[in-house]
């Protein structure tokens, strides 16, 4: 599958993974929108990349889903790809008190979101030949950090159901792929998480979105670079010994 001259949404593409993805696709001959929730960002991302086509709305609203299909295929009706990317990432104390509907925020932009988002977009993309997903999970969908209990639970579901579209649509013209990132240097990774990410070198944006388009490019199913795939293999030949390690990053330096 050659990622050119296609038709690309990308949610989440005001900064960070999203729009270094947006930037290298539309630098290969594709038309590429992406979404946002704040106006002021998405201008930014305009400026940033010109070229882009920009929506805003948020994934964890089912009426802003519902637009925004109607908004992008109106405009975009050759859409064939669809490349859930929105998400955030909180360091949540659970032993702290936390408003109900607060404590589940990530489950509903994170997990809740790529599927309403494919339960959406999916008629019109098995109706367009060579039709592509691309679920983002995480390298922490597989060893969870603990200070983000949330995130990695979200991100885990993202694993699970991404294998489980995959096989319901096989014979349906769909390809279905999981970009499962390492920790990436964007301002979520030193944000929140500046404490407990100290001294460590993410992967630059740059080349996780190289390897992500070489990935589906040559054909694999589930892109794991870097630390990630490490994550993966030792989550079935150590898995306690790595949570202790997660863990251990969470203590004070």
């Amino acid at each position: 599958m050659k990622l050119e001259q296609r038709t690309i949404l990308i949610t989440g593409g005001t900064s960070g993974i999203g729009l270094e993805l947006a930037r290298q696709l539309l630098g290969r001959g594709n038309t590429v929108a992406v979404t946002g929730r704040d106006q002021d960002r998405l201008a930014a991302a305009a400026q940033a990349v010109p070229g882009i086509h920009t929506f805003r709305s948020d994934v964890s609203d089912q009426k802003a889903i519902a637009a925004l299909h109607a908004a992008v295929l109106s405009r975009f009706p050759t859409l064939d790809t669809l490349i859930n990317n929105a998400g955030i990432m909180r360091n949540l104390k659970l032993n702290e008190a936390r408003d109900l509907e607060d404590v589940t925020r990530e489950i509903e932009v994170n997990l809740s979101g790529p599927i309403r988002m494919v339960q959406q977009f999916l008629p019109h993309l098995k109706t367009r030949p060579e039709a592509l997903i691309v679920n983002v999970s995480s390298g922490l969908a597989f060893i969870p950090f603990p200070v983000a209990p949330v995130y990695c639970a979200a991100k885990a579901g993202v694993h699970s159901f991404t294998q489980s579209l995959r096989i319901q649509l096989q014979g349906a013209g769909v390809t279905v792929v999981e970009l499962a990132p390492p920790g990436v240097e964007t301002p979520l990774f030193r944000g929140e998480f500046a404490e407990e990410t100290r001294g460590q070198k993410p992967m630059s944006v740059q080349v996780l979105a190289r390897r992500a388009i070489a990935g589906i490019e040559a054909g694999k199913l589930e892109i794991r670079p870097g630390l990630a795939n490490v994550l993966k293999a030792m989550s079935r030949v150590a898995p306690q010994f790595m949570l202790k390690q997660m863990a251990s990053m969470a203590k004070p330096k």
